[in-house]
């Protein structure tokens, strides 16, 4: 399993979109690494 995930995130406004989304508006967009959650 990976220990991390790709979320993409609008530059202007914050709100979450899709990767490919993201990548392919470079300008306007930044895909962020998330590193998962541990369990206790």
């Amino acid at each position: 399993m990976a220990k991390t995930r790709k979320i993409g995130r609008s530059a202007t406004t914050g709100r979450f979109i899709s990767v490919k989304t993201a990548q392919s508006r470079k300008r306007t967009t930044v895909v962020e690494s998330l590193g998962r959650k541990r369990k206790k």
